[in-house]
């Protein structure tokens, strides 16, 4: 019994270190004082905004009593804790170049970030704001304007506004949804659209995406739209209006709340993952579908791309990370080493050994050569191509490594090496394989109009799901090539404002389409334009299919490390280039020194 006890202890201690290939990463010392919950410093006066209040007004500090989460709720009813971070440009290299904001409860905080090299001081945030009436879940930079003077920031609230502010002027430049009538639940996620001044994305709890502009205003009314594209699982309709007012654009997604987005290296592709467990990929510019994935169970939670933009990995509510082939649009691996649900993946960049790019063996017209949307859908002659040059060398060369927190108090990292990444098989079997993923579909411009079938299970894939195998249709729409092109910044705003796409209706779009929430909530459409309803995923007939691969079908990846590093769920992983940033739920954000990097004195945020 003694040795049991011994056991299970050894088994809920906190870690404060583990080692791989690189060495020992460790846990930066005094990890107590990194706690930025319940008794965090309040020599300054706090400002406390309430979204639509018109401005920040002064709480005087009560001696003895927290300003954190403390006041009546638990962790488990509050945001998650998040932890944006931007890099500057001091023109003095000896200046701090990094600022840090994270959230805990009602409260936002902005503080200069030191890194490994001297602790942040708690007492000396450059803002702090505590929000009445709803809290914040998320937010974000925007590096492409920031500056040593003025910086952007997005946060996004539980009520659904979203404020827009700049935290080193400590000026509250705008408030948008102000009055809830865009959109009435929590927002999920939001971000600025690369190398963009002044759009960004807002995703919600109700599985609508809005594109917003700063530089406009919202109505004093419930927006009107009209139907701008359909596909297959999502709508996208432009704001009806005289003059220029937000949102600009609205997506409606899958089947109840849209969790988290993320857009590739390069800009151009949008990634979301929602509460109906679908991951779909958007060519962003010209808002079409470009690939899909079902999760094994339940709905995915968070998306995270490759440095290179060639893998996508979610993670979500079937405790498994998810790695997903963005060339050949296939689930290429599974991670199992959670217990509970995946809150967070993330790629180390500092630690993967990629390749350079190497041109692509194509068989085809040059057409296919040069047009992007043909090089997001992968050929099977590529892909063999590819197997046959990595089956010559010897020993893997390639590694992804990407991490993951999760509601089980477990961090792991992943290694994805090239034994995964290209199997060696023979050519004529790979040949085979990748025949199989074809099965059934047709070469018509259709685009697959007849029912796919996989022969190793018997079943049939849904007519709607027939754009989503493994390899590409031939058919691809016009209006993907005219709005994808090389050398184009993909983020048009000009597009945007005067919102010229066009695209062809359904002829039966003659049914309502409702739209189902998690929470058994259904939002009441105001736009009241009629377009066909889509029958949903039906889980027993995707088992099995490229959309979502048997476990016993695709390789089982084991995680390199899986540690205990907290008593409450995690919500926080970021790589930078010294160090690791883990957080969870209780408001304690650490810091992991790299192999080497490790130094003697506190550094806490």
């Amino acid at each position: 019994m003694a040795a049991d006890g011994g056991g299970l202890k050894e088994l809920n201690e906190i870690k404060s270190q583990f080692r791989t290939r690189e060495g020992f990463y460790r846990l930066l010392t005094l990890s107590e004082s990194r706690r930025v919950g319940p008794g965090l410093p309040t020599s300054t006066a706090p400002t406390s905004t309430t979204p639509g209040s018109g401005g920040p007004t002064v709480v005087p500090s009560v001696p003895g009593v927290p300003l954190g989460p403390a006041s009546g709720l638990s962790s488990g009813s509050l945001p998650p804790v998040r932890v944006s971070m931007v890099k500057l440009q001091p023109e003095d290299d000896r200046e701090e170049a990094e600022r840090v904001c994270f959230n805990i409860g009602r409260e936002l905080y902005f503080y200069t970030y030191k890194g490994i090299k001297k602790a942040v001081d708690l007492n000396k945030p450059i803002d702090k704001r505590i929000y009445k009436g709803t809290q914040p879940t998320c937010h974000d930079f925007n590096q492409f304007t920031a500056s040593l003077e003025s910086v952007s920031l997005l946060v996004g609230f539980s009520a659904g506004q979203v404020q827009f502010l700049d935290p080193i002027k400590k000026e509250t430049s705008k408030l948008f949804n102000e009055e809830r009538l865009i959109d009435k639940m929590k927002v999920t996620c939001l971000k600025w659209i690369p190398e963009s001044e002044n759009l960004f994305l807002v995703s919600h709890a109700s599985g609508n995406l809005y594109l917003y502009n700063t530089e406009h205003s919202c109505g004093t009314a419930s927006p009107q739209y009209t139907l701008l594209k359909q596909g297959e699982g999502f709508t996208v309709y432009a704001c009806k209006s005289k003059t220029a007012r937000n949102p600009v654009v609205k997506w409606t997604i899958g089947e109840g709340a849209l969790n988290e987005f993320a857009f590739s290296p390069d800009g151009r592709y949008l990634a979301c993952v929602g509460q109906d467990g679908c991951l779909r990929i958007f060519h962003f510019d010209s808002m079409e579908l470009q690939g899909m994935m079902k999760s094994y169970f339940g709905g995915l939670i968070c998306i995270c791309w490759s440095p290179d933009g060639r893998y996508i990995v979610t993670g979500g509510e079937d405790d498994l990370v998810t790695v997903w082939s963005f060339s050949e649009c296939r689930v290429i691996a599974r991670g199992h080493g959670h217990k509970s649900w995946v809150n967070v993946v993330a790629f180390d960049p500092f630690t993967s050994s990629i390749e350079e790019d190497e041109p692509m063996e194509f068989s085809g017209s040059e057409e296919d050569l040069h047009d992007p949307v043909h090089f997001g859908r992968v050929r099977t002659s590529s892909t063999l191509s590819r197997l046959s040059k990595h089956s010559s060398k010897s020993g893997p060369s390639v590694t992804y490594r990407f991490g993951s927190v999760g509601q089980d108090t477990q961090f792991c990292l992943w290694d994805l090496t090239e034994d995964v990444l290209y199997p060696h098989q023979p050519l004529s079997r790979a040949r085979t394989l990748t025949n199989t993923f074809s099965t059934g579909i047709p070469p018509s411009v259709s685009g697959g109009s007849n029912l796919a079938t996989e022969p190793s299970t018997g079943n049939a894939i849904p007519r709607s799901l027939s754009r989503s195998n493994s390899l590409p249709h031939p058919a691809v729409t016009n209006t993907s090539k005219s709005h994808v092109s090389d050398g184009v910044v993909p983020f048009s705003i000009g597009k945007f404002a005067t919102l010229t796409l066009q695209e062809r209706k359904d002829k039966n779009a003659d049914k309502e389409h409702k739209r189902y929430h998690s929470l058994g909530n259904i939002s009441k459409s105001n736009d009241k334009i009629n377009i066909m309803s889509k029958p949903k995923l039906d889980t027993t007939r995707i088992l099995g299919t490229t959309l979502c691969p048997r476990m016993d079908e695709v390789p089982l990846l084991e995680p390199l490390v899986c540690k205990k590093i907290a008593h409450e769920r995690l919500t926080v992983l970021m790589f930078l280039e010294d160090c690791i940033i883990t957080a969870c739920q209780e408001g304690l954000i650490c810091t992991w020194a790299r192999p080497g990097k490790a130094v003697s004195f506190i550094c806490s945020i």
